[in-house]
């Protein structure tokens, strides 16, 4: 089945070069360049990824990505911003509202390419059955859902996929470098500071409702799902 790829871009001359470029690698491409008619758009042609402008006319690309999160239908559809912005602050503020990834204008093609396929194979369905649990966490690996108690966590791809490799292996604390590792891919470059934007939105979705925290932060060593631990053993992340 070939991937589908939104891009939701307004320069005439970038959307060009990523179409050109990702027909040419096999995917199928849709494209939409007014911000307000983003959602509607996205939610037509149901891609299986979508690269997502800052700067849009109509809406921002970050409030397009904001509704992309808070969509039941389209939550798990793993989006990459791209903009021209290259400050430490816009690129936390995009992954924090839900992005996967954050490419600056001008980039590699290349190296996006690389990422579209990294982040496609991680929001494949998990093909593994069965269940992971741990205290009142449970992980079901084959509809990949998760529940807190009763209450059903809303998870993007990333933050599932890192909440699955820390229930793997609970208590275990795992540095930042092992993480990307494992849930980014060692072929791609991701700033390690990535790690704890992903760690605060998995925080914040499993302590919704007020639950104990699970996501133990130990400073200068990394991160582990544990229980039973002090808020001054577990340090803060501090994305």
């Amino acid at each position: 089945m070939t991937d589908k790829i939104m891009i939701v871009e307004d320069e005439d001359d970038i959307v060009t070069l990523l179409r050109y470029n990702l027909e040419k690698e096999g995917f199928e491409t849709d494209c939409v360049t007014d911000g307000d008619k983003a959602l509607t758009a996205i939610k037509i042609s149901r891609p299986d990824l979508i690269l997502l402008d800052w700067m849009l006319p109509g809406q921002s690309g970050v409030e397009i990505c904001r509704q992309v999160r808070y969509d039941n239908d389209l939550r798990n559809v793993p989006v990459i911003m791209l903009t021209a912005r290259g400050e430490e602050a816009d690129k936390i503020k995009g992954l924090t509202i839900g992005a996967d990834d954050y490419m600056t204008k001008p980039f590699s093609v290349p190296e996006l390419i690389a990422r579209i396929r990294a982040l496609l194979r991680r929001a494949r369905p998990v093909k593994t059955k069965g269940e992971l649990v741990f205290e009142d966490v449970k992980m079901d690996l084959a509809t990949c859902r998760v529940f807190r108690g009763d209450r059903f966590v809303h998870l993007g791809p990333t933050e599932f996929r890192l909440l699955q490799f820390l229930m793997e292996r609970p208590r275990h604390v795992f540095p930042r470098e092992e993480l990307l590792k494992a849930v980014w891919g060692a072929d791609i470059h991701v700033e390690l500071r990535t790690v704890d934007v992903h760690i605060r939105r998995l925080r914040k979705a499993m302590n919704e409702g007020g639950e104990q925290d699970l996501i133990r932060t130990v400073r200068a060593a990394g991160y582990s799902i544990d229980s039973g631990f002090s808020d001054d053993d577990a340090g803060t992340d501090d994305a």
